[in-house]
């Protein structure tokens, strides 16, 4: 195991009806004049930021609103953001949804604070030196932004989709977590909401690190968890026992919970970044394409994590062969993925034909040379990787 520093301060406030707590919250993380951060109708229909507004109101905390963060959100809301933040005088970001706009206030509430461009951060030509704090009432259990110190941005001039991890500034302060507001959730969110913490407690898994039995054993209980509440969930929406499970997983399997120790993988995040920034699909479904895949070449090139991910998480038994395990595996994991509506191929994704030399210039040009530390990639394995997607 490697050495390691943890922090992880945020407050969560989890279960129903604690969504008439944030302003409470705010004002107990030191909020002055609020900027609340939204996407699209769903929490205006569902009457979410009513009552989160109602509830600033008669706190008497005044508050600006930003509304219209879109799925693989874009750099041009953020320069919204941050122009708004400075001309009301804002003091704490709000967002009220999921990762897109957890991810886009982390990234105003880092560009507020800095006089350059706040891409600088994202291109690293900076680091995030101060920022605003961040609260969050949480909408979709997916991307786990509510616990951790990431986001990930797409520049629309370039598009580059990059992420920053500023665990020690960005985490949120707090955030409020009903499994309730989760139950209108359309069944194909959902499950890319489940794909996509699956993908983050894998990304970590899978690391050549030695001694990791704690920390394996963490992700491996998670993974259960996520395969025995997902199949509850996508049959009754309203389960409000699997919803609540879900939700927490998909917290643990981003906060760093599931990677102390470990040097991390995130080669299929960034080979998935690529596929939604050219062709804007949900980022989940793109994981549940890229990282059969991954698997699929890993089983052939580097099998031994993966032979112990079958037996361990898949139940396949351990006869000796570890590719074959290996293999065992991804071919469960794809019917898992289909069991619950999701693709697990390009075709299925909607890209009959998809442009996989560029994918894999920009792959290389955004994230260097080599990708990945399993089995670190170059231009050569990604390319294999994207065909093997196909």
């Amino acid at each position: 195991m490697n050495n390691f520093t943890f922090y992880s301060p945020t407050e969560f406030v989890f279960g129903r009806g604690t969504e008439n707590q944030v302003a409470t919250l705010a004002l107990k993380h030191g909020a002055h004049r609020v900027l609340i951060v939204y996407g699209g109708g769903s929490v205006v229909r569902s009457g979410l930021l009513g009552r989160v507004e109602e509830a600033l109101r008669k706190s008497g905390l005044p508050f600006a609103e930003l509304g219209g963060v879109q799925p693989n959100p874009l750099d041009t809301k953020v320069y919204e953001g941050i122009d708004l933040c400075r001309r009301e005088g804002t003091d704490f970001l709000l967002a009220v949804g999921g990762g897109s706009v957890i991810d886009t206030a982390k990234a105003i509430a880092a560009g507020v604070a800095y006089d350059g461009d706040f891409w600088d951060f994202y291109v690293q030509k900076a680091r995030v030196q101060s920022a605003l704090p961040v609260g969050v009432v949480l909408t979709i259990p997916a991307a786990g932004s509510e616990g951790s110190g990431n986001s990930v941005i797409t520049n629309s001039r370039t598009q580059q989709k990059l992420g920053i991890r500023e665990p020690e500034l960005l985490r949120p302060r707090f955030a409020v977590m009903n499994p309730e507001l989760t139950y209108t959730l359309p069944p194909y969110q959902t499950a890319a909401g489940i794909v996509d913490m699956m993908a983050h407690i894998m990304e970590r898994y899978f690391t050549n690190t030695p001694d990791t039995e704690t920390t394996d054993r963490l992700c491996e209980g998670t993974l259960k968890a996520i395969l025995t509440e997902a199949p509850r969930v996508m049959a009754d929406p309203q389960n409000y026992g699997a919803r609540a499970n879900i939700m927490w997983c998909g917290m643990i399997a981003h906060n760093g919970t599931c990677g102390v120790g470990n040097e991390e993988d995130w080669a299929s995040h960034g080979m998935e970044h690529e596929i939604s920034a050219l062709y804007d699909v949900t980022h989940g479904a793109g994981l549940a394409v890229i990282f059969p895949a991954w698997l699929t070449w890993m089983a052939s090139h580097h099998a031994g994590k993966v032979a112990q991910y079958a037996q361990r998480v898949w139940n396949v038994p351990d006869n000796g062969d570890q590719r074959a395990m290996a293999l065992e595996a991804v071919e469960r994991l794809k019917g898992f993925f289909r069991s619950i509506g999701m693709p697990v191929n390009f075709r299925e994704l909607g890209i009959e034909h998809p442009d996989i030399d560029l994918m894999v210039k920009r792959l290389h040009v955004n994230k260097g040379e080599l990708l990945g530390c399993y089995v670190p990639l170059d231009c050569h394995a990604t390319k294999e990787i994207y065909e093997l997607a196909l």
